[in-house]
């Protein structure tokens, strides 16, 4: 899928969980869409990944990637670097990121 049309909104390391755990069976690669739970209750937010150093993220392997969250405006005011996040397929649970560096000013969490 194309890459969204404005910067992106935060960088994050992204460990995606092994086939054995229940995670993907291939490759991620590149322009990957899934869901994200940040934490709002009953609500995942779809984001853009682009990964920094790798065209792709096998299972068990940890990654940085950028994200353009879909829906940012759900998000504002609430991250910062440290932040923990789960990444789901549908229901099914297939990683776990750290933020790393929020790169919207307006998603970023007051001090």
């Amino acid at each position: 899928m194309a890459r969204p049309p404005h910067p992106p909104d935060i960088e994050a390391d992204i460990t995606f969980l092994g086939t054995e755990e229940g995670g993907k069976a291939n490759a991620t690669r590149s322009g990957y869409r899934p869901s994200h739970d940040f934490g709002l209750n009953g609500m995942l937010n779809d984001a853009h990944h682009e990964y920094v150093s790798a065209e792709s993220v096998g299972p068990g392997q940890t990654a940085r990637a950028q994200l353009w969250l879909l829906t940012p405006e759900y998000q504002a005011g609430r991250l910062f670097p440290g932040f923990s996040f789960t990444v789901y397929e549908g229901t099914r649970l297939v990683a776990r990121g750290v933020i790393v560096n929020v790169l919207n000013p307006a998603l970023r969490a007051s001090a």
